[in-house]
């Protein structure tokens, strides 16, 4: 499959406890009550090496601390740091690991009082990782399947919240359809709507129009959907309909991608054994793709505002 994995060292800095420790030296009880009950919440967000500036390039990283804290203020996690010092904190474990090529960085809040009992309550705790990562899935076309698991409902688990526990029913879908020879997965709402892919929101071009499921289709509330909504707006002159979407507009549509953090713009050429469109790559798709990168590696003056720049000294070279 065309998906990767990619794994943090132990010898990298992260924030654990109040500090921050090396990965190596951090250790969790099996009694940890989010690893029993998946109590806890999650963020990714992408830092991309700029060679020619020498420096990495957070991408909108006080928008995914912001809907950090609504996550954990839905679970009932308690942060011990405002968004400026989650910022901070950030900022300086990337200092510190110098890393000189694509990152990812992780922050996990989490219910980690050590005992037996499904609850809410107890200490939490915070942490933030970060690993090396290239492209995560496939950039030039992926095949995907309906998933036969639906998409769980807002009123079950929140899904404006990344919940870890959550992610069993992503897990579930993706390995579905990975056995069954596909790249990833789409998921329908309880009603029968698309909702989104497995970790990636979704959009169609239809008759010469950007369609994307609404808020109500149990969707994420991406950062990144956000940021392509936006670009296909300015740069396009393409504003998205935000509704409702069938199962047999994806077999209508002219061109259909993918949309997050992992997956960044991602077309899909195949859905269900049938082409999307010409079965390759379309002309929208390829356009906001390259409009995306040029902001997020901080290569375009009018989304300055997107990124954060860290430098990284030649000496901290590995």
């Amino acid at each position: 499959m065309s998906r990767k994995a990619f794994a943090a060292s132990d010898a990298e800095w992260c924030y654990h406890g109040g500090e921050l420790v090396k990965m190596g030296d951090v250790r969790l009880s099996p009694a940890t009550h989010a690893l029993n009950y998946g109590t806890g919440v999650f963020e990714g967000i992408r830092a991309y090496w700029n060679p020619t500036k020498g420096t990495l390039q957070v991408l909108k990283l006080r928008e995914h601390y912001e809907r950090f804290e609504k996550s954990c203020r839905i679970l009932h996690v308690e942060l011990p740091h405002t968004v400026d010092e989650l910022c901070e904190i950030t900022l300086e474990i990337l200092k510190r690991n110098a890393p000189r090529e694509d990152t990812y960085i992780r922050p996990l809040a989490y219910k980690a009082i050590e005992s037996v009992g499904v609850n809410l309550r107890g200490d939490s705790e915070l942490s933030v990782f970060t690993v090396p990562m290239g492209n995560y899935v496939e950039l030039t076309g992926l095949r995907c399947s309906v998933s036969s698991w639906r998409r769980t409902a807002d009123n079950a688990i929140p899904a404006r919240a990344k919940c870890t526990g959550s992610y069993v029913n992503t897990a579930l879908a993706v390995d579905a359809a990975h056995r069954a020879g596909y790249d990833d997965a789409i998921f329908l709402t309880q009603t029968g709507f698309v909702s989104e892919a497995s970790a990636a929101n979704i959009f169609l071009l239809r008759k010469g129009g950007l369609i994307t499921p609404p808020a109500t289709a149990d969707i994420l509330e991406g950062i990144t959907r956000d940021a392509v909504m936006e670009l296909a707006e300015k740069e396009l002159g393409m504003p998205t309909d935000k509704r409702d979407v069938g199962r047999t507009e994806l077999y209508a549509a002219d061109e259909v991608f993918l949309t997050g953090t992992g997956f960044q713009i991602a077309p899909v050429t195949e859905i269900d054994d049938r082409k999307v469109g010409e079965g390759e790559m379309g002309p929208v798709a390829a356009r906001l793709q390259e409009l995306y990168f040029e902001a997020a590696r901080g290569e375009n003056p009018d989304y300055a505002d997107w990124t954060v720049a860290v430098e990284v000294a030649e000496k901290a070279r590995r």
